[in-house]
């Protein structure tokens, strides 16, 4: 008997995967960067409960950050993450090549911080009652507080039907009290978003202004019904907040009404990640092992911009990051918002590139178009061995002027090493698999794992062979 699905209340963002473009005729990519993992979560809970998970749900960009890819390690705290690129061929296309950009924020011990004000804003509404949701909500929330130190403070808001305080700035040394807090939650009710929101933000507001951090973690499987529910209004409400210098992050629970779009909202206009918490042992990374690049910014605003040269490029594609597409002026405009890196974060981003000359060019030239690349002046000029020019922007915590970091990429590009570009390279081309693109022949989910086996690498958490386990889950359920 087929596994059953979920009613089909849940909501994703609509957006079409990347083309290939050309590089005559676009040879600027600009997006802003992604440290989300909601994704990669969600598409597990589907194949460890035996179903595909629909297209929508895929964000490839989001499988592949969840994992770490031994980039450099930043030696100077002045400039907070180091810049890692490598070029190797692609597994499934022998005349294109993969060009990986890859940044690693440096690591900041929790004894060293400021102390932390977190505001939980916890959903209780009648949708919560499933023990995917609140209960394993709860059991969250206790591993987060074994992370924190006894001077960080913690405050709980609730919301269903209305808004409420549940437990005032609470000291972590005084554990009991919080813990007796969050063991009495129940649910039941509507679900009252926007003034739980108010309520979070205020009581968030009062801790910062008795000095450190202050952070808003909101924790709901995504149903706002009631009170302002509109995702440009909240859009606008959260960056409105966010200039305050409070943070929102979402974790996210639970199936059947699952909002991810509205999740992704609130994360990105937060400054925040967004996170699907489908397991204990996912809040435990989360919130345990990953908890200080959670909960602390070192670069707010990061754009990534890609220059390719038509004299050694003629195609590329921007794997994923569909949602975090920028204009191309956005790069230089510091007003415009971008995706922050939290401290010990690793982004990654993979671009499959045409080289000129390969058998693989899908796109012909135009008959009016620019000049082809042979008669392109830097064929011979200086940057003839060039194949991009990566260019990344970033702010300091609480600066409002951005810096500037530029990469020149060659084909002998290697700053990453093999195995850790080929492992992406497996993620990538899984995550594409599912969303059903067209780019990879035959390749398969076989041949992701065939890929993903061999470069294994370091895992000292097993999250890369749990997904050795999801590919074999995958490909049995493909049949």
């Amino acid at each position: 008997m087929a596994p059953q699905r979920l009613p089909d209340r849940e909501r994703f963002p609509e957006a079409e995967s990347n083309p290939v473009r050309k590089v005559t005729d676009a040879p600027v990519s600009t997006f802003s960067i992604d440290v989300d993992t909601a994704s990669y979560a969600f598409v597990r809970s589907e194949l460890t409960h035996g179903r595909m998970p629909r297209s929508q749900a895929v964000r490839p960009e989001e499988l592949i950050n969840y994992f770490d890819y031994a980039y450099a390690v930043p030696g100077d705290t002045e400039i907070p993450f180091s810049t890692s690129v490598s070029v190797i061929e692609t597994p499934w296309n022998a005349n294109t090549r993969l060009l990986q950009i890859g940044l690693q924020g440096y690591s900041v011990p929790l004894d060293q911080l400021p102390p932390q004000n977190l505001v939980f804003l916890i959903d209780t509404s009648g949708s919560m009652s499933a023990p995917n949701k609140l209960p394993l909500l709860q059991q969250a929330f206790r591993l987060l507080l074994s992370s924190l130190r006894p001077e960080d403070r913690v405050a709980i808001v609730t919301y269903a039907g209305q808004a409420g305080l549940l437990l005032e700035p609470t000291r972590v040394d005084d554990r009991k009290t919080i813990v007796r807090a969050l063991n009495a939650l129940h649910s039941g009710g509507s679900t009252a978003g926007h003034a739980g929101l108010q309520g979070a933000y205020a009581i968030a507001e009062e801790m910062k202004e008795d000095g450190g951090d202050a952070r808003v973690i909101l924790a709901t499987d995504g149903d706002f019904n009631v009170g302002l529910s509109g995702p440009d209004d909240l859009k606008r409400y959260i960056s409105d907040q966010r200039q305050k210098g409070i943070s929102l992050s979402v974790l996210g629970f639970g199936r059947g009404n699952y909002n991810d779009t509205l999740m992704q909202t609130l994360a990105q206009n937060g400054n925040g990640v967004a996170a699907y918490i489908d397991t204990l042992a996912e809040a435990r990374k989360v919130l345990v092992d990953q908890v200080v690049s959670s909960i602390v910014t070192i670069a707010q605003d990061v754009k990534i911009q890609v220059e390719f040269n038509p004299a050694t490029i003629t195609e590329y594609r921007l794997i994923g990051y569909e949602t975090r597409a920028l204009k191309r002026e956005d790069f230089n405009n510091d007003k415009v918002d971008a995706g922050d890196i939290g401290a010990g974060h690793t982004v990654t981003a993979l671009y499959e590139i045409t080289p000129v000359g390969s058998p693989a060019v899908r796109l012909d030239d135009l008959r009016y178009g620019p000049a082809t690349p042979e008669a392109l002046p830097a064929a011979a000029g200086e940057f003839a061995d060039e194949l991009a020019f990566v260019k990344l922007r970033y702010k300091l915590p609480g600066e409002n002027q951005s810096h500037l970091i530029t990469t020149p990429v060659t084909g002998d590009t290697a700053g990453i090493p093999e195995g850790e570009a080929l492992f992406a390279a497996s993620v990538a081309g899984f995550g594409q698999l599912l969303q059903g693109a067209d780019y990879l022949g035959d390749w398969s989910v076989g041949d992701a794992e065939k890929l993903a086996a061999a470069n294994l690498g370091d895992d000292p958490h097993g999250y890369r062979a749990e997904y050795l386990s999801l590919l074999r889950l995958a490909a049995f359920a493909e049949h």
